[in-house]
């Protein structure tokens, strides 16, 4: 759990970062890769990653600048990647406008659930690594390149 608004925005950057990169490592083509009928595509675990930030988010009653679960899936890899740089951002921004450390501890309904802001960024940021994760292992099996998140991958 975030205990401070400068930690949460250090990692909450470098992740969004990470996210990022590997969003952009995806093809047009890889979009409709499938692993396994039971599993989406590898557009829709990155249309996901995107629509959770405002999803999440918005049980706090922070106002975020992103689609819904409801938007469909765009058909490039750079407006997924375009729509999640502006939810990242706007997330960023609206913490930075609205938010002091004390709001951390502050208790929301999260799903029902009364949890603490910082718990619930955190956990949005484990959703998101999460995610990412399995994205990363699509892009392997797409045969694309996968780039390093934590450290070199194997192809860097």
């Amino acid at each position: 759990m975030f205990t401070t608004i400068a930690n949460l925005l250090d990692v909450w950057r470098a992740e969004s970062e990470s996210t990022t990169r590997v969003l952009d490592a995806l093809t047009d083509e890889a979009l409709s890769y499938r692993a396994h009928e039971r599993s989406r595509t590898a557009g829709e675990l990155a249309w996901h990653i995107v629509t959770a930030v405002r999803e999440i988010a918005k049980r706090t009653g922070l106002t975020i600048d992103g689609p819904t679960n409801e938007t469909p899936l765009p058909a490039t890899v750079e407006d997924i990647s375009a729509a999640y740089q502006r939810a990242a951002a706007s997330l960023r921004t609206a913490v930075e406008g609205s938010w002091f450390d004390g709001t951390l501890i502050v208790e929301d309904d999260v799903y029902g659930e009364q949890w603490p802001r910082g718990k619930t960024l955190f956990v949005l940021l484990c959703h998101e690594i999460h995610h990412r994760g399995q994205l990363t292992l699509l892009l392997r099996e797409a045969g694309l390149q996968v780039p390093g998140v934590y450290g070199p991958s194997g192809d860097e």
